[in-house]
Parts: C-alpha cells; structure tokens; sequence
C-alpha cells in the first residue's frame, strides 16, 4: 500500500448505510439513510457509495449526531459509471445450458429408442393381419391365440406412443430453457455500462468517538395513489372505509423495514404559478392542412391458488380476528400527510404494493333513485359524510361492496372533510314499480284545426321493506322539436310542475309496506296534415 492510499484511508472513510425512512409523493419519494461510523479525528470526508441513478443530485442533504462535536462542511454527488462483472455470471450460465443439454441427449436416445420399438410393433402388426387371418380361415389357429396376439400389440402401440409423447414434452422443455438460458448469456456477454452516484460529505471531527451520518436526497420512479374499498352493510346502514394506497417504485434500491410515509405534498409542481401561454383560435382549415392539437396531460388513475384447509377451531380458545396495521394521519396547512409504520417493504420492482392508510365505520342514508320509462327496478344510493375530523379522500379508484358482494367500482373526486357524496349500490328489489299506459286517445274534433291527442300513465310504488324509504321517481314528457308541434302537461297527481326538457320528478317517503300511486298526463297538439314521429311509447 503506498503512502497516498494509507493516507486516503485514514482521511477518507466510506459508510455502510441503510434507509431507515422514505416519503412517497404522487410523483417522487424522498428518502433517508443513516450509517454510523467511528472517527479517529483524521477524517475529512465521508462517502455512501452505489446509489441509483434516479438520485436528483440538487436534493442531497446531510446531518448528524455523535459522541463528539464533528462540523460538516458540505456535500456533493460524484457521477461513477462502471461495468457489471460478467466473467462468473457466465461461466454459471454456461454451465447450466451445458448440464441441460446433457439432459437433453439422453431423452434424444430414449426417443429414438422407442421410436424403433414402436416400429417393430407396427411392422409385426402389418405382417401379422393377412397370416393370421389365412390360418383362423383353415382354422390352424383359435381366437385365443389371436386375441393374445392382439392385445399384445394394442398394449405395446399404446405404451410406446404414450412414451414418446412424454419424451418429445420433456425435450420441448429443455428447448426452451436452454433457449432461454443463451438469452441471458448473450445479455450478459453484451457490455452493460451502469450509472450509479456516490454522496461525498465533507467533515471536520473535532477529536475521536462515534458519529451518526444522515442524509437525505429525491429520487424519481417512484409514486403512490389512492385505492379505497367501501363496504356497505344495508342491516345496520354503515359503510366500512378501507383506505389503501399503491405504492410502486422502480427506483434502484429496495425499501426493507422502512418508517414510510405517504404525502399529498406535490413538490414536482415547482414554488412558481404556471405562466399563461397564448390561447389560440382559427378558421377550420382544408384537410390537407396540417392540424396542431393541444393535449392536456391526465394524472392517470388506474392490477388463484386454491384455499389451504383451515385447522379446526378449539373450542377452549377464543379465536380474536387479525387487525389491520393502519397510518398516523398529519396535517401541515393543506397538505396530509400519513405515517404507514416502521417495518414496510417495498421492493423495487415497479409493481404496485398495497398498504393500509386506515379504516373506518361511517353512517350512511340510503336513498333511491327509480327512471320506470327505462328500467322497472329502483336503484339505491348511499348518502354518505366525510367527517370533519376525517382526511381528505384524494381522486381514485374505489371499489363498492355491498353486503360482501361486488358491486363495481367508481372513480372518486376530491372529498374534503365535512363533504357529501354519493354511491351507487345497484338494484334493489325491496320497492316494486308498475307503469301502466291508462290512456291514448286522439280527440274525434279538430280545435282551432289541431289534432288533439292525450296520454296518461299510471305509476304504482310498493315498499317491500320493514322500514321507511325516501324515493325519488323520474319519469319526462316528450320534447317538441318543432314548433308546429306543440306538447302540454295537463295533469300529475301528487301535483309538480315540469321541469327543464319534460323532466318529472317526485320525491316521497314510503312507510313500511305502503303502496302509492302516481299519475300524469299530457296532450300533443299539431296540424293533422304533420306525421309525428317519437310518440311510440
């Protein structure tokens, strides 16, 4: 070792670190590393070395604590490219494509094998069809001896076809992994560059004792959105929130046993509002003029074995149901963040990993919604509240359950504590709704020379269900297109007024058990010279 080395080792110390903490944001993470070391009082830098390349170098910081006082003097990135070692990697390659095959010729051998086996059955089998049946014709032989013949060669035929099969099966599989085995040989042989980054801290101890390294940096690939899974129970009327998040990252570096935390923080829009750009319009231009869309980029919201037998229960044992790990719910000014927990794993592998961010019972109060032009059943919604106290539901993906049976999903907007909304629990056969078409009459006399027709339907609502039930029933007037086409609401029962495009809406509350009736009726109007169309209803 020359002296510049051995003073290179004295005054320059690399550090085993692990990261102990990340923050995922919807675009980025930040993460944490931590690494103890023991200082002489020599030293003057400290590096981590092999980081990804996803590192953003202007976000490196660094601090620390130990048994004595240590300045730090600054921090950089250094930029290191090398080359994967590939010598062992090959030879292991090619051992393995060398023992396949090896493995393989001897399935060739035994294929061949039984391939001339087979043929000697066929051959015997050909020969012996016109010897034997000469010999049962002068009766030089018995059926018994022709039976024994047969059933020897239909057994070996089909014990040497089966055996060939299985053979060609075997020899296709070590096709394809000896196949597969030269793909990665030819990857390995094919020299690979790789980026990695090492974090060089600047320090000047003040004297010997043990000090604690942390530092921190961003690295891109990496993001989470938000999942949820409601879970209605119509008998009690709650709704079960299980807020979950996918995590996905393909950063470089595995995340194991990790204090994660997840934040609505969006730190890759910048500290500047957009600027404005020209908003431009034209004249529709010919087609062989060449057209310029504008796109607006989207955030996109958008992944069996067979049950093991459980062991009998002991009845001597109270049996206590599993509980969901869940996050520490924070709030600083706008931006929520959650603390998952301190032993995550999260592998780099750029597939999504679902974590818990917490669960929740909500009340809820069912409503109904029923169109009887378009479909004979009523549709039940949930009300729901987002608490005051709650987090904020960010835009996603959330699938509905409703007494543990799939419902669908829905993509959710931004809910805000204290906000309402809505979901859709599909039909509901506890009210049944009968329309009835009662009247179509087109009147004998012309008034004012207009043809007069009137229709009239009846609607009855039945309330199957041991409780009270709100319902709001639509149903709509035809629209006139045409102004010599003239329509008029002449009567509803229970009394409303028409709304915007013949729209019809009662909203009532049905005791248990209890029936009622609606009825409307219209008058269309026009020359009886005029063919309308539309009116088949």
């Amino acid at each position: 070792m020359t002296d510049s080395e051995i003073l290179n080792s004295d005054t320059i110390k690399t550090l085993d670190t692990r990261i102990s903490e990340v923050t995922v944001y919807t675009d980025r993470a930040l993460v944490t590393r931590r690494g103890t070391v023991a200082l002489t009082g020599n030293e003057t830098e400290l590096t981590i070395a092999s980081l990804p390349a996803t590192l953003e170098t202007d976000s490196v910081r660094a601090t620390g604590s130990g048994t004595i006082a240590v300045r730090l003097l600054g921090v950089r990135t250094e930029t290191v490219y090398s080359s994967e070692p590939v010598g062992d990697r090959t030879a292991e390659l090619t051992q393995q494509i060398q023992e396949l095959q090896t493995q393989r010729r001897a399935i060739e051998d035994k294929l061949a094998a039984r391939k001339i086996q087979l043929k000697f059955v066929e051959g015997l089998s050909e020969k012996s069809v016109g010897s034997f049946s000469s010999s049962i014709a002068k009766q030089q032989i018995g059926l018994n001896e022709t039976g024994e013949l047969l059933n020897f060669l239909g057994t070996n035929y089909l014990k040497y076809v089966s055996a060939i099969a299985q053979h060609e099966r075997q020899q296709q599989e070590l096709d394809n992994q000896i196949q597969a085995l030269q793909q990665q040989l030819r990857q390995v042989q094919t020299p690979n560059c790789q980026q990695t980054f090492n974090i060089i801290v600047a320090i000047e101890p003040s004297g010997s004792g043990n000090f604690e390294l942390e530092v921190s940096y961003v690295v891109t690939q990496a993001y989470w959105t938000p999942l949820y899974d409601f879970r209605v129970n119509t008998t009690t009327n709650q709704i079960n929130l299980n807020y979950l998040a996918e995590v996905n990252q393909n950063t470089g570096e595995d995340w194991t046993g990790i204090a994660l935390t997840l934040s609505t923080a969006k730190p890759g829009l910048g500290t500047l509002p957009p600027k404005l750009e020209p908003w431009y319009i034209d004249i529709v231009r010919p087609k062989s003029t060449q057209n310029i869309e504008f796109a607006m980029m989207a955030m996109p919201i958008e992944r069996s074995s067979a049950p093991a037998s459980a062991p009998a229960p002991d009845p001597a044992r109270a049996r206590i149901a599993a509980q969901t790990a869940t996050a520490e719910v924070s709030r600083e000014g706008s931006t929520v963040s959650f603390q998952v927990g301190g032993n995550t794993n999260i592998p780099s592998d750029g597939t999504p990993h679902k974590v818990t961010v917490f669960s929740e019972n909500y009340p809820f109060k069912p409503e109904y919604i029923a169109v009887p032009r378009l479909v004979s059943f009523a549709y039940l919604q949930a009300v729901v509240v987002n608490p005051l106290t709650g987090a904020t539901l960010l835009p996603g993906k959330a699938n509905i359950f409703r007494d543990n049976t799939f419902v669908g999903t829905v993509e959710l907007d931004n809910i805000s504590p204290g906000a309402e909304f809505k979901l859709n629990l599909g039909i509901d056969e506890g009210l049944k709704i009968d329309r009835e078409l009662v009247e179509r009459q087109v009147d004998k006399k012309l008034i004012g020379n207009q043809r007069r027709t009137s229709y009239a339907y009846r609607l009855n609502v039945t309330n199957l269900q041991q409780v009270q039930v709100h319902l709001t029933l639509r149903e709509q007037l035809p629209v006139s297109r045409n102004e010599q086409i003239k329509v008029r609401s002449t009567l509803t029962n229970p009394k409303i007024v028409p709304g915007e495009m013949g729209l019809l809406e009662w909203i009532i509350a049905l005791p248990p058990q209890a029936k009622q009736e609606l009825y409307y009726q219209f008058v269309v109007e026009h020359s009886p010279d005029l063919t309308v169309i539309g009116l088949d209803i």
